[in-house]
């Protein structure tokens, strides 16, 4: 699925102008020596093995020896006797910064696997700390926003004044760099990193859009991987139009999820036990503070942008309820401006998240370039799954207008891999459950876990045992379940959460380390 940016993901047909992507046979060009890493030490507390260090790559894979970029990397070193190589890690995005992921990933396996392995995180580029890093439109989601359901003309010419000064505004100062944003790119630098680290092949573990990412890779360079582990997995045959729209009903699911998970609470909450009632409540909360936002932070929008974090993760499910209820039961403003402020506020780095998010996505295919096919097929959606829908249109519209070419992306089939292990969720809403049955259907040999009747986006070292048993298994030794039917393997969902027995006084400790990494929509 911003950092806060989401893996909202979609496909829509080729437009003119159109250009292909670079083809798997680029990879048989003549090698250009990459400088092997220097790595310093950048431990943290959370984190005191980790190194840091960084690699020159070109900006223009066809044009190795001409200007460079920098990525930035992280790693967990090896500790065992045998090594058995890097495993690169990427939390999604596009847009995603994987420094970090590299210090979890090694401390949430268990330790006799990450200590096989020399753990690397990256920074794509575009991304934080490498160079250079991009930023459209500083401030770009401050609040409060237009209401994003353009139920006037008024308010659908405000969005679209947003979106348009947004791509004037990277198109104006990145002229330069965005031909280079897209997957194939990034991929491609991963080869370099693997060169870098003197490394014949690599294992790879990217979550939500890191699968893609993953899967372009393994495309390009198939034998230049060893093992290879998705979760949460995009749909390749709808990048990026048709994926967003099937995305939209998805999380209007998790949503109604939500509802129901409060009215069976009603004796905490006191919000009804009828979930369509308790659904009924949160569209009178929206039209409300469509009119006077909360603290003055929180509107329609901003309403949204809080509880779309809930359909990547029911542990926020407490607190989005907690300050649910203290606005319709008391007009208590304060939780619903924590909620925003902790879940949905765009910092800087989601503005730097963003920015490659749009770029990427915008970049990688093609989009509907007329708006009517936009307001035709979004309000088509608005009336089945209302929830998310023009929310998420908003924020992919810029590629309606977006000033670079497009490519055709890849057919990520591939029979020359070593049996990859992937991993989804029935009712993932960020990337609906169809992407990993297609995904399992075009990599041969492939296993695929689900997790049955599970709505988490991320779902591997999360607390769900029976999933991460499969994971350590496969890092061990590429062990890969086959059985019979869809799934290879089946594990029960991780339980949902509790009401909070306290009153937290904020949510600054929310959630899972691993679901604040990965962000939302991203």
């Amino acid at each position: 699925m911003r950092t806060r940016a989401a893996v909202l993901c979609a496909a829509a047909a080729v437009v003119a102008g159109s250009v292909t992507a670079l083809p798997a046979s680029a990879a048989a060009r003549a090698p250009v020596q990459v400088s092997p890493v220097t790595w310093k030490k950048c431990g943290t507390t959370d984190y005191p093995t980790l190194q840091c260090g960084s690699v020159k790559v070109p900006l223009d894979h066809r044009n190795p020896r001409g200007k460079q970029i920098t990525l930035a990397l992280s790693r967990v070193p090896h500790t065992a006797s045998a090594s058995q190589g890097p495993l690169l890690v990427n939390p999604g995005g596009p847009g995603g910064s994987g420094l970090a992921l590299a210090g979890f990933v090694a401390s949430a396996l268990p330790k006799k696997v990450a200590a096989q392995y020399d753990i690397i995180g990256f920074d794509p580029r575009g991304v934080g700390k490498s160079s250079p890093a991009i930023d459209c439109a500083p401030g770009y989601f401050k609040p409060v926003r237009p209401d994003s359901v353009p139920a006037t003309p008024a308010l659908e010419q405000a969005n679209l004044k947003r979106v348009q000064s947004f791509t004037a505004a990277c198109g104006k100062k990145y002229a330069n760099l965005l031909p280079y944003l897209d997957t194939v790119s990034a991929a491609q630098d991963m080869d370099s990193v693997r060169q870098a680290l003197g490394a014949r092949r690599i294992s790879y573990f990217g979550y939500s859009y890191g699968t893609y990412l993953g899967a372009v890779y393994a495309k390009l360079h198939p034998d230049r991987v060893r093992r290879l582990v998705l979760d949460s997995i995009v749909d390749p045959t709808g990048v990026w139009y048709e994926d967003n729209l099937s995305q939209d009903y998805a999380f209007d699911d998790r949503q109604r999820a939500l509802m129901t998970w409060i009215a069976k609470y009603n004796s905490t909450y006191k919000l009804g036990t009828d979930p369509a009632k308790v659904e009924a409540e949160w569209y009178a909360m929206r039209t409300a503070l469509a009119k006077k936002p909360a603290g003055g932070k929180v509107g329609a929008s901003e309403l949204e942008d809080t509880f779309i974090p809930g359909g990547y993760y029911n542990g926020y499910w407490p607190y989005l309820a907690d300050a649910f209820s203290a606005y319709v039961n008391g007009k208590k403003t304060a939780a619903l401006v924590d909620a925003y402020e902790n879940f949905a506020a765009v910092d800087a780095s989601g503005d730097n998240g963003y920015s490659v998010y749009a770029a990427v996505q915008c970049r990688d295919s093609s989009w509907p370039r007329d708006w009517t096919q936009w307001r035709k097929d979004n309000w088509a959606a608005y009336e089945k799954a209302p929830f998310m829908v023009w929310n998420n249109a908003w924020y992919n519209a810029v590629c309606a207008y977006w000033p670079t070419k497009t490519l055709k992306p890849l057919n990520i089939a591939n029979g020359k891999l070593p049996p990859a292990l992937l991993f989804q969720a029935t009712d993932d809403a960020a990337t609906p459950y169809q992407g990993g049955v297609t995904v399992h259907r075009l990599l041969a040999g492939s296993g695929l876990v689900v997790e049955q009747g599970g709505g988490n986006h991320g779902i591997t070292l999360s607390g769900n045992t029976c999933l991460d048993s499969y994971l350590a298994a496969y890092l061990t030794d590429g062990t890969v379940p086959h059985g019979v039917g869809t799934a290879d393997a089946v594990c029960r969902k991780t339980p949902d959460p509790k009401p909070l027995t306290t009153k937290a006084a904020s949510t600054s400790s929310h959630g899972s380390t691993l679901h604040d990494l990965l962000g939302f929509r991203g």
